[in-house]
């Protein structure tokens, strides 16, 4: 796919160093602008044993200054997601006026971290010199909550989008790249400044069922009571509020929202933080969440399934397209769980094909993850069953000729 600031492609089949030469140089022929600012590589683990010579053929024949990426099972370029095909995907964006500071880190600077100030130094980057983060990281050797906490201290409410890599899954192997290095560990962030900005959509796949409620008294993980009553029985009168049709389809589906931001006047979809709700107990009234939820947080529940995954991203779209109010959208990068694709659809190509209907034809690369990356409010989360999509945005409107 090719728009005015961005190009993408998609490399199939097996490695081929000539072929791969001569396919890098083409994409880059057909980027009209003077330059490439940014590259973004996405590889299947067939390409393990050839990432670095991948890294090089690309930055020197697609002539890329910065390059960024990591393995996954499946990919996305374009309107398409190529589920569990070997190959890679490439993204070339040129963004005008970003100051960009990409940096490797890994697990022994997690544990070293006692501050935000360490990141400061850590990374170069202070928090009023970066719009936001784009992150990809190895699920297996990187405590990614303890790291992401240590962000959201020393960061937020800068977004922080990405997601969590895939690779071989029996071996708990994954890649991340960083220009021509390959690490088997740790995380790549990059830092966006400047005239650019990093607009989310971050869709969790549930749609609200029922009303608000205050959450009143808890324990940990426990939620014992709800509006001052028990917990289970506002969830029962929920579910026994609703169609017959709608009941059958909660079934195995129902979700916890939890509100980050209570300050707002009135709380819509990509206000909620989705957790799974765990368990019950009827007797005592509690309800079991896969969360830490406090006295007087906002509560709601929420059903995941296609559909509702489908009504939450056009909602999320929507309202993104609104917001920027003609900023210019210079390509994207989409991150999705590995729970999304055909298995939760039952088709190919779904949210990345939604995108483009929705914002009109966008230049995105990406990859299905182990886990995604992306704000709630004004604090940044580890989701699941997520599509977490990073657009890179003007900061002023594009100008109006007369």
């Amino acid at each position: 796919m090719r728009t005015p600031y961005a190009v993408c492609g998609h490399w199939a089949g097996e490695y081929d160093e000539d072929g791969l030469e001569a396919w890098a140089a083409n994409l880059r022929s057909q980027l009209q602008t003077p330059q490439v600012t940014l590259g973004l590589v996405f590889m299947t683990p067939h390409y393990f044993p050839h990432a670095a010579q991948v890294l090089e053929t690309l930055r020197l024949h697609a002539r890329v200054p910065l390059l960024l990426g990591c393995s996954s099972e499946s990919l996305v370029c374009g309107g398409q997601e190529i589920e569990e095909m070997p190959g890679l995907v490439l993204g070339l964006y040129y963004l005008p006026g970003a100051k960009l500071t990409a940096k490797h880190f890994d697990q022994s600077q997690v544990e070293a971290c006692t501050s935000p100030d360490y990141w400061y130094d850590e990374t170069g980057i202070s928090p009023d010199a970066t719009n936001g983060w784009l992150v990809f990281a190895d699920p297996f050797n990187l405590d990614s909550e303890e790291w992401l906490k240590q962000w959201n201290e020393a960061y937020a409410p800068t977004p922080i989008i990405g997601g969590l890599a895939s690779g071989v899954y029996q071996e708990r192997s994954t890649q991340i790249y960083l220009n021509g290095e390959v690490y088997d560990e740790g995380g790549v962030a990059l830092s966006i400044g400047g005239e650019v900005e990093i607009a989310s959509v971050i869709s969790q796949g549930c749609t609200p069922i029922g009303e608000t409620w205050t959450i009143t008294r808890t324990d940990g993980n426990l939620i014992f009571e709800i509006g001052n009553k028990p917990a289970y029985s506002i969830l029962t009168e929920t579910f026994e509020q609703l169609p017959d049709k709608d009941k059958m389809r909660l079934r195995g589906n129902l979700f916890v929202g939890l509100v980050i931001n209570e300050y707002l006047e009135e709380f819509h979809r990509g206000d909620f933080l989705i957790r799974n709700l765990v368990g019950g107990d009827p007797n005592k009234g509690v309800l079991v969440v896969a969360a830490y939820p406090r006295p007087g947080q906002t509560i709601q529940f929420q059903r995941r399934d296609a559909d509702a995954a489908t009504e939450d991203m056009t909602a999320l779209l929507e309202r993104v397209k609104t917001d920027l109010d003609g900023r210019i959208i210079y390509g994207g990068s989409l991150h999705c769980c590995n729970g999304r694709g055909t298995g939760l659809f039952g088709e190919s190509n779904h949210d990345a094909s939604l995108i483009q209907s929705e914002l009109g034809d966008v230049a995105l690369t990406g990859f299905f993850c182990n886990g995604e990356i992306g704000p709630v409010g004004d604090k940044n989360f580890l989701h699941g069953y997520t599509a977490s999509l990073a657009l890179f945005v003007s900061r002023a409107p594009k100008e109006v000729k007369s």
